[in-house]
Order: structure tokens, then sequence, then C-alpha cells
């Protein structure tokens, strides 16, 4: 019996510790999101949500097309911020060694919030604006424009609407699994029945 016991102790001791570690690892970062997500006007539930789906919050991170760090920025985009900061030390730096400014988490994290307000910029008077910045963010803009096209004069699509007009399998999972883990943030359900969102497929 008391064997029993040492045994279920133990369970629930390295149960409880791994909770409390995965609350510290997941929210390690909130400060920087927070900050860098109110210098840019978004909403820091939806980086943090990004961040979750990109990398699950391990800066050292890097994608199969060369993207960096905690929201897998590519050097192109990195240097596209450079670029327009108007610093040449910047500008030099992120040109000779991206990995290096990449890499570090607070810079990661604005260079991401700087491209994700870019889109929300382009898509903040349509429905579900955070769908389309999302699917911009994972497969680029010219994608996500297609995918936003209504014929001339038509209405603008919703939310739904613009999800199931994604044709890359991959991105219609990232991008309604990011909304469904930002509208938990926000304390409420998601509000629209996609098709084929548990596992979208052509």
């Amino acid at each position: 019996m008391k064997r029993v016991l040492v045994v279920i102790l133990i369970v629930l001791t390295l149960a409880v510790g791994s909770y409390f570690f995965n609350q510290y690892w997941i929210h390690r970062y909130d400060a920087l999101i927070a900050r860098q997500a109110g210098i840019y006007r978004l909403d820091p539930n939806l980086v943090w949500s990004v961040i979750y789906e990109e990398t699950y919050f391990s800066p050292w991170k890097k994608g199969k097309d060369g993207e960096i760090g905690l929201m897998q920025i590519t050097p192109a985009v990195g240097r596209d911020w450079a670029t327009e900061t108007g610093m040449k030390d910047l500008e030099r730096q992120m040109a000779d060694n991206p990995a290096v400014q990449l890499g570090d988490p607070e810079r990661n994290i604005q260079i991401g919030c700087w491209y994700l307000e870019k889109f929300y910029e382009q898509y903040r008077d349509t429905p579900d604006a955070e769908a389309r910045m999302v699917a911009a963010y994972n497969a680029g803009p010219s994608r996500a424009a297609e995918w936003n096209n209504t014929p001339a004069g038509g209405k603008q699509l919703s939310g739904e609407q613009f999800i199931n007009n994604i044709d890359i399998p991959s991105t219609r999972a990232y991008v309604v699994s990011i909304l469904e883990r930002y509208r938990k943030l926000k304390g409420h359900a998601p509000d629209v029945n996609m098709q084929n969102s548990a596992s979208p497929a052509r």
C-alpha cells in the first residue's frame, strides 16, 4: 500500500510540475508581446496565438524556407523592416547576419508585429480581419488578396467564406487553428462553422 501511495505522489508531483513549467514556458514572453503589440496596434492575444502556432515559444526554431525565431521571420522580411526604420546600422546588421537579429526574441516579435500590422492596415475594414491577416502572414500577401477577391461590386467575403477560399490545406489549417486559439483567449467560442475546419483537404 505504501508503495502505491508513493507512486501516486510521484505521478501527481510530476503532473503539477509539468503544468507549472508549461505555464511558465508559454507565458514567459508575454511582456514583450504586449509591448510590441501595443506599438503596432495589434491585439496581443493574436500575436501570442501566432507564436504558439509557429514555434510554441521556441526562439531557436528555423523553418524549411529559412524562417527564423519565435515568429518565423524570413531574412527578406527582416531586411524590409530594417530598411523601413531608416537606421543604417540596423540595415547593415540585418544584411550581414540576419540570424543574430532574428534570433533575439524581442527583435523577432518586433518585426513580426510590424509585418502583421501591414496586413491589419490592409484588412481592418473587412469582416474577420484576423483571418486575412494570418493567412497573409503564412502564405504571403498576394495569395491572401487572391482568396479575398470578390466580383466587381460584390459584397465583402465573410471570415468563413474567406477561409473556405484558401486552397492551400496547410494554410487553411494554420488560420483555423490560430483563430480558434485566439477566440478562446478572448473568452468566446468561434462564431462561424467553417467547412472542413478540423482537417482541411482538397
